[in-house]
């Protein structure tokens, strides 16, 4: 019933919203005689934060019209590659007519973006997806409010999220002949477990992968967020936060996870932190501080706009995930669409390159969750594997916002471009367009004790996952598995002196069971380079402890 009463109360609070963005308006127009009136402006303030308290929030738009490219702006076409009864693939197609962005364009690689299916749209990562689009190909996959899916489409699992991920990963594979991925929170579990079973299958996997924030293993440095999950049980789960969607939607019926509920958690873990947002945004609209109130109105417009996820696929995410850490404990079993029941076995995957990435303040995801993905992916040889731990981000500074622009992409874009194999038509070779090449990052550093990020007070009240990268693989070496052949990589030339992080940036690097335990960081890129392929020259034995990993 609580999913009819929220329905309700939300029916009858429209015409009062709807009236309160009137009077506010009313008393804020210049050419209404109210706004002459004392204490006017406090009136439309007071009745703006009203309608906002208020009203209801529909999904929002990407609106990324245009990218700005070395200067040459260049218009994006938003379109559905494929329509899947729970998600939407995404592309945005860039055009230009400018003829040398064009061609630049053309020889860029191929992203796919995983978003999280966790409470918030994929619009959430609007940010990363405009970044990603100056130097990529970019799709995301959009998921669907299950209150919108009819139940004649059936139910929707964890072991259907997967699948999903693999049929997106062929159809651009099928087109480009690989692409790159990244997963942002929650996805990468679901993302590690469809490479590793294309990697049991013997399937063409990803070039490269990268995680973000995402909860591997969500042992390591419980946040609030995993307390939740372990603390309360499976039925506790099942009773109290399932309901059915309301006659009056198109889901009606369908048992779900209602977004309201993941909303007022989020609300509850900070509630003075959003009553000081609210007010200040109220005393910015009194002092005619336009341009805060839109901020404010914006961050907002996304925050508050929810969607529900199918109960089955949720209670399994917190059973899996959470729970019963089956990925870690090597007991997850994954149905396929033809309904063979598979295990998953990261251990299999051996050329697809690794990069994880976690924020020092991340509250979600606690410090190691997403870097244990390097325990696990043991068939990847180590100078294919690098973490980034980026200084003072919090869970969404690392894929949004100044921190993502200025410490996570450079060291993204440069993963990525370092193991893109040129396409036979292009004629800008892969590595060219990185600022900041990975080889002078992957040197081999100084020894310092790995950092524990200090967990900071949690954000959400729903699991979420998160990621990690790891970088670094030349595509000589690559497999006869890949479906394009290998193609020789121009040769990069490396700056005289290795690029030191920047400022904020702590880059760990796995360390070969067979390397001194006591290294200085070399003066010259030769000697990086010496030094790299020397720490990567032989596979992990499958199973075997990896090394604790170091810091620079």
């Amino acid at each position: 019933m609580l999913y009819q009463i929220y329905e309700t109360q939300r029916s009858l609070m429209e015409p009062f919203a709807d009236f309160a963005l009137a009077a506010s308006k009313l008393y804020s127009h210049s050419a209404s005689l109210l706004s002459q009136l004392p204490l006017a402006q406090r009136v439309s303030a007071g009745y703006d934060l009203l309608y906002r308290l208020g009203k209801g929030y529909e999904k929002p738009a990407f609106d990324i019209p245009t990218v700005d490219v070395e200067g040459v702006g260049v218009a994006i076409h938003e379109r559905v590659e494929i329509n899947k009864p729970f998600c939407e693939l995404r592309r945005f197609k860039r055009f230009s007519d400018d003829p040398a962005t064009l061609t630049k364009l053309k020889g860029q690689p191929v992203v796919l973006i995983v978003a999280p299916l966790s409470g918030h749209y994929a619009t959430l990562l609007r940010d990363t997806v405009r970044t990603m689009l100056k130097d990529h190909k970019v799709y995301i996959t959009d998921w669907r409010n299950a209150r919108l899916v009819p139940l004649s489409e059936g139910e929707f699992h964890l072991d259907d999220y997967v699948n999903y991920v693999q049929e997106f990963i062929r159809h651009l594979q099928g087109i480009y002949g690989n692409c790159h991925v990244i997963s942002v929170c929650q996805p990468t579990v679901p993302v590690l477990a469809a490479v590793s079973l294309m990697a049991s299958r013997g399937e063409t996997t990803p070039i490269t992968m990268t995680m973000m924030g995402g909860p591997i293993d969500a042992r390591k440095s419980p946040t609030t967020v995993n307390n939740l999950a372990t603390n309360r049980s499976y039925e506790w789960f099942e009773n109290n936060v399932i309901f059915r969607v309301p006659d009056n939607c198109p889901g009606a019926g369908r048992l779900v996870y209602p977004g309201f509920l993941q909303y007022t958690g989020f609300v509850a873990m900070n509630p003075d932190r959003h009553a000081s947002s609210h007010y200040d945004y109220f005393k910015d609209l009194i002092k005619g501080d336009d341009a805060s109130a839109e901020a404010h109105r914006k961050f907002y417009d996304e925050y508050n706009a929810v969607l529900d996820m199918d109960a089955d696929y949720y209670l399994e995410t917190i059973k899996t995930v959470f729970q019963d850490y089956a990925l870690v404990h090597g007991t997850w079993d994954v149905r396929s669409p033809e309904g063979k029941i598979e295990r998953v076995r990261p251990q299999d995957i051996t050329t697809t390159a690794l990069f994880t990435v976690e924020g020092e303040l991340d509250d979600i995801s606690g410090s190691g969750q997403t870097e244990a993905a390097h325990d696990l992916c043991t068939g990847i040889v180590r100078k294919e594997q690098h973490h980034l731990e980026a200084k003072g981000a919090g869970h969404y500074g690392i894929f949004s916002g100044r921190r993502w622009r200025d410490i996570v992409y450079p060291k993204v874009r440069a993963f990525i471009l370092q193991h893109e194999k040129p396409s036979a038509g292009s004629s800008t070779p892969a590595a060219a367009a990185t600022s900041e090449p990975l080889a002078a990052v992957s040197a081999a550093p100084a020894p310092i004790a790995p950092v524990i990020a200090a967990p900071a007070p949690a954000k959400a009240a729903a699991p979420v996952v998160q990621q990690t990268s790891n970088a670094s693989v030349s595509p000589a070496k690559r497999t006869a598995k890949a479906a394009v052949p290998a193609v020789a990589k121009p040769k990069i030339v490396q700056p005289a002196r290795a690029n030191p992080a920047p400022t904020g940036v702590a880059t760990r690097w796995v360390k070969t069971a067979g390397s001194d335990a006591a290294s200085t960081a070399p003066s010259t890129a030769a000697a990086a380079k010496t030094t790299g392929t020397a720490r990567g020259t032989a596979p992990a034995t499958p199973g075997a402890k990896r090394p604790a990993p170091r810091k620079a």
